[in-house]
């Protein structure tokens, strides 16, 4: 985890449940003497990351049904972190302006992004749902003047028309849906859920729409799709950043990526816990460029 995630330590959830009493009704003392919540149970995760978010970065408002994917504070924000230090080298992190390609109904990088760093976002999603979701929490917690929400009409583009041909962007980020399709979504959680000893045949036991579990292709074909896109665009994103939950795909779409011929290309390992990922950057601006780089 980056260092400066605040994240970093053990959860105080007394001192969260100060501010979020509902947490109360999740907190237990293990077999260990720890407090601890049952991570199983989406209803306790979802009010622990609903006390996260209120309590460290001032989040009132962050509601969405239970159909979407709950994000985990400490790893979203931990992603943040770590594009703010290959920002830094080159002086971009002061004022930036952040593309975050399939936003979510939860709008948490923009959230987590403009609290922490003072960030504005772009924030794109297909999924028109999971727009009036985002809408009503910008303006819940009044961040209209931060965030900025576009519609993505084509499913099978990733960047194509978003942004204004002559619009520029310090940063894109994305998290791309990891399963090609339902099934594998299904069959994966149902060994996950065996794992922990639960009936893996109740439903799907997990939530999450479809474009945000699943892609034609998967990761892999996401992560093409982006970097092609990525190409269209060279001179308007200083750094291109994604997410890559699959090492092995980190290889081959650096085989990918030189086709286009990027100036940089570099990947960053992310540790929380016993999870690992990793981050693939790259950038088609030669040194002097970025360090000139203007909105």
């Amino acid at each position: 985890m980056n260092t400066n995630n605040p994240h970093i330590n053990n959860y105080d959830l007394q001192r969260l449940a100060k501010l979020t009493p509902k947490l109360k009704d999740y907190i237990f003392v293990n077999q260990y003497k720890v407090e601890t919540i049952d991570f199983a149970n989406p209803e306790a995760v979802k009010t622990l990351n609903k006390a996260l978010i209120k309590s460290y970065y001032d989040i009132d408002y962050w509601e969405f049904s239970n159909a979407h994917l709950c994000p985990p504070i400490p790893s979203r924000v931990d992603y943040l972190h770590e594009i703010n230090d290959v920002l830094k080298i080159n002086k971009l992190n002061d004022k930036a302006t952040v593309l975050d390609i399939g936003t979510g109904a939860t709008l948490i990088y923009p959230l987590l992004g403009q609290k922490a760093f003072g960030w504005n976002f772009i924030a794109t999603d297909t999924d028109k749902d999971s727009l009036k979701n985002a809408t009503k929490i910008i303006e819940k917690n009044k961040l209209g003047h931060a965030i900025s929400l576009r519609t993505q009409d084509n499913p099978a583009h990733i960047l194509q028309n978003v942004l204004k041909p002559e619009e520029k962007v310090t940063v894109a980020i994305s998290n791309p849906p990891f399963y090609k399709d339902e099934a594998s979504a299904i069959k994966a959680t149902q060994k996950k859920w065996r794992g922990l000893k639960l009936d893996p045949n109740t439903g799907r036991n997990f939530s999450g729409k479809a474009n945000e579990l699943w892609y034609d292709g998967g990761e892999k074909a996401f992560i093409q799709n982006y970097i092609y896109d990525s190409s269209l665009i060279k001179t308007n994103v200083a750094w291109f950043t994604t997410l890559v939950s699959d090492k092995d795909l980190l290889r081959p779409m650096k085989v990918v990526l030189k086709k286009y011929e990027p100036e940089q290309v570099k990947v960053i390992k992310m540790t929380l816990g016993k999870k690992t990922s990793h981050m693939l950057l790259w950038t088609y601006l030669k040194e002097d460029a970025l360090n000139s780089f203007k909105l």
